[in-house]
């Protein structure tokens, strides 16, 4: 017979407070979160080349867009800059400054028809000491200088 109260009409059941419930125990959670670490560091060789690439789309997409800033530049005054300042590009704020950018960007020569364009990376993505840097030209010309 089902237990409970009834009040007006309606049936209230009752709750036995010292039922246990079905549930995972402390030490079993902690078994999987450390079976769970272990995994990820046995995968996280293997994802460092993903990740390397994954962030040098970054320098891929920002060098083409100063690419870009540099033509419209030379449209108008028939010579490339080598003052970034001038082309109405804006340096995303860095990591290292609480940004979300990765890269530094650089025109590091201009002459009235070349450039070169650089992308140096401010984090060493795989620890080995060797900052990541891309670097283009008037032509279009993408380079990976320094691999990371």
């Amino acid at each position: 017979m089902n237990k409970g109260i009834m009040n007006k009409g309606i049936m209230i059941k009752r709750i036995d407070l010292n039922k246990k419930l079905k549930a995972f125990t402390l030490t079993e959670l902690l078994v999987v979160l450390v079976i769970v670490g272990i995994l990820v560091l046995l995968a996280l060789p293997n994802l460092m080349p993903l990740i390397s690439k994954a962030k040098a789309t970054e320098a891929q997409l920002q060098l083409e867009a100063l690419y870009n800033a540099e033509k419209m530049y030379f449209y108008t005054h028939s010579k490339y800059t080598d003052d970034i300042t001038q082309l109405d590009f804006e340096q995303v704020k860095l990591t290292t400054e609480d940004g979300t950018a990765n890269y530094l960007m650089d025109i590091k020569e201009a002459t009235a028809t070349t450039f070169v364009a650089t992308a140096e990376s401010v984090v060493d993505f795989d620890g080995d000491g060797e900052m990541n840097l891309w670097q283009m030209d008037q032509d279009k010309k993408l380079i990976e200088v320094v691999k990371d």
